[in-house]
């Protein structure tokens, strides 16, 4: 996709952190945007922060771990716009680090509901009608280096929905080119770069009541992101915190030149990271190491 003027982008997790910057990226290439999230006054604060530009701005509230919330907002988005050209499957969270045993049921079914069956609750709802319409499109699924290239052992929850969701994207990227007339891709997006100061650091604001926790945390296993940054430099660590309208810019390229993968340092990263973790995996070692909780 060379061409954005004009064009329909939907965001899910729209209106904060990384989605925001992309909501702000598309608007800027003459996009029409919706922007969908599970918070409505944050939708609201994106509207009144994006001003003029709000023109081509519509929000829907949306629960993408509910499949009828998703194909209510894909009739949304049809009836309006007549077309989606670019699903940003983006909305994501998270749970404190903590062993595979002192995480609970809740946490998995919260984090996968949203993470991976948001991905999917997408993609069912959106890309048949992309394909009917005979329009170019893609599918951009929002992965991370954690879980997706190389997992925290502390974040197992949160690792293995985004190793699915790229596994998924991969088999998505595959049959819609095996698709006869498709002219719609599908991409995965790692975000990075640096330290990411999003909404994913504080995502228990959003944690249904019916899937609270079911225990406490132990201590330090849900840090802020000041408090993570703090400890990194007392253990002296100055981790580089990437801006995410910067990152944003780097999607849209990627996206014009027809990148399967997207991702800052892609060539470098993928790279050293996937091949270690292949050299170990072929020797039989387990390639996460010990002190890599996360």
């Amino acid at each position: 996709m060379k061409h954005f003027q004009d064009r329909v982008a939907v965001v899910t997790g729209g209106a904060s952190g990384i989605g925001r910057a992309m909501v702000r990226a598309f608007l800027g290439e003459g996009m029409k945007v919706v922007a969908s999230d599970v918070e409505e006054a944050a939708l609201q604060r994106l509207t009144d922060e994006v001003g003029a530009a709000a023109t081509g701005l519509s929000t829907v509230v949306t629960d993408v771990s509910r499949a009828d919330a998703v194909e209510a907002l894909a009739d949304e988005v049809f009836a309006r716009h007549g077309a989606c050209h670019l699903l940003c499957n983006n909305a994501g969270v998270s749970v404190g680090s903590t062993n595979v045993w002192e995480t609970t049921v809740n946490d998995w079914k919260w984090v996968h509901g949203v993470n991976v069956m948001g991905v999917v609750h997408g993609i069912q709802s959106f890309v048949p009608r992309m394909l009917a319409s005979g329009e170019e499109g893609l599918v951009l699924n929002t992965s991370s280096g954690d879980g997706g290239i190389s997992p925290l052992a502390g974040q197992s929850v949160y690792a293995s929905s985004k190793a699915a969701v790229s596994c998924l994207t991969e088999c998505l990227g595959a049959q819609l080119a095996a698709e006869p007339g498709s002219r719609v891709r599908a991409a995965i997006f790692y975000p990075s770069g640096g330290m990411l100061d999003t909404g994913l650091w504080t995502t228990w604001r959003n944690r249904p009541a019916e899937l609270a926790r079911e225990r406490e945390y132990p201590p330090g296993a849900q840090p802020t992101f000041e408090e993570f940054q703090k400890g990194a430099k007392e253990a002296g660590f100055d981790l580089p915190v990437q801006d995410l309208d910067e990152l944003a810019r780097h999607l849209l390229a990627g996206i014009r030149s027809g990148e399967f993968v997207i991702m800052i340092g892609r060539d470098m990263m993928m790279e050293q990271q996937l091949t270690e973790r292949a050299r170990k995996l072929a020797a039989g070692e387990c390639p996460i190491g010990a002190g890599m909780m996360g």
